[in-house]
C-alpha cells in the first residue's frame, strides 16, 4: 500500500486521545469521516471494510483512518483500543494499515498522550501534535525498512547520499564515481539506468526543487538563493531554473 500521501499530512490540532472497549460483534458505519484517527487495538480484534477492502486491526496491525473516508467496522474479538483523533486539511478515501513490531512503545506513547491531555499542562497541545507525528513516523519508517533496493541502486547509494548532503558544492562525476568504487563511465551509465537521468542533471533537479521552496520564503534575494545552492552566478541559476520550470526565478511563486 502506498503511504506517500502521509508525507503531506499537516496536523493542525489533536482533538481526542482516549481508550475505548468494544464487545464482540459491536459494529458501526461511518460516512465521510470528519477527522483523522490513529488506532491501536491492543486487545481483541476489529475488521474495517472500505472500498471493497478489509483491514484487520489488532495488537500486530494498526490502522489510520483518514478524514473523508467512508467505511464500516465489526469487532470480531472483544477488547480495548487506543485512539488519537486529529485535524488536518488533507483528505483520503482509503484506510492505511501498518504491521506493528514495536507495539509496546507505540501504546505507551498513546497512553501518555491521553494522560497529558487530561492534565492539560502548559504546551500540552504542541506535545500532543508531536506525539501523534511520532507514532505516524514510527509506522511509516517501519514499513519503509521492508523496502530492499536493487543491487544497482545499492551500488549508487553512497553517491546519492553524498549528493543529498552536498548538492550546493561543486560536484563532479569522477568524485561521485570514486565513492561507489566503479569507473566514471560505468557510474554515469548505471545512474541513468536506475534514475532515468544523468548524475549532473539529478543534482540540478535537486537544486531547483530547493530553489522553489526558498523562493516562496523571505530568506534572501534571488542572488542569495543562487549562491546558497552552489551557483557561481545568478545567470547560471536563472538559466537552469527556467529550463526546468518554464519561468524565471523572479516570476515564480
Amino acid at each position: 500500500m502506498n503511504t506517500d500521501i502521509l508525507s503531506n499530512l499537516a496536523i493542525q490540532k489533536v482533538c481526542l486521545a482516549t481508550t475505548i472497549y468494544n464487545q464482540t460483534n459491536a459494529r458501526a458505519k461511518r460516512a465521510d469521516r470528519p477527522r483523522w484517527a490513529v488506532i491501536m487495538k491492543y486487545e481483541g480484534e476489529t475488521v474495517y471494510r472500505c472500498n471493497g477492502e478489509s483491514y484487520v486491526s489488532n495488537a500486530d496491525n494498526m490502522v489510520i483512518l483518514p478524514m473523508g473516508c467512508s467505511y464500516e467496522w465489526t469487532c470480531t474479538k472483544a477488547g480495548h483500543y487506543a485512539v488519537a483523533e486529529f485535524q488536518s486539511d488533507l483528505r483520503c478515501d482509503r484506510i492505511f494499515r501498518f504491521p506493528v513490531k514495536n507495539g509496546d512503545k507505540i501504546l505507551r506513547i498513546l497512553k501518555d498522550l491521553e494522560y497529558k491531555r487530561s492534565l492539560k499542562k502548559p504546551m500540552y497541545e504542541i506535545e500532543s501534535i508531536r506525539d501523534v507525528y511520532t507514532v505516524i513516523l514510527m509506522l511509516t519508517e517501519a514499513k519503509q525498512k521492508k523496502y530492499v533496493p536493487t543491487e544497482k541502486a545499492q551500488k549508487l547509494a553512497p553517491a546519492v547520499e553524498y549528493i543529498a548532503k552536498n548538492f550546493n558544492k561543486d560536484l563532479r562525476n569522477d568524485d561521485l564515481a570514486r565513492l561507489t568504487r566503479i569507473s566514471t563511465v560505468y557510474f554515469r551509465k548505471l545512474f541513468a539506468e536506475v534514475y532515468g537521468i544523468s548524475p549532473m542533471n539529478y543534482v540540478k533537479e535537486l537544486r531547483i526543487k530547493k530553489a522553489k521552496e526558498m523562493l516562496k520564503s523571505d530568506y534572501g534575494s534571488i542572488t542569495d538563493i543562487a549562491l546558497s545552492l552552489g551557483y557561481s552566478t545568478i545567470y547560471d541559476f536563472s538559466r537552469d531554473f527556467k529550463k526546468h520550470t518554464g519561468v524565471s526565478p523572479s516570476k515564480y511563486g
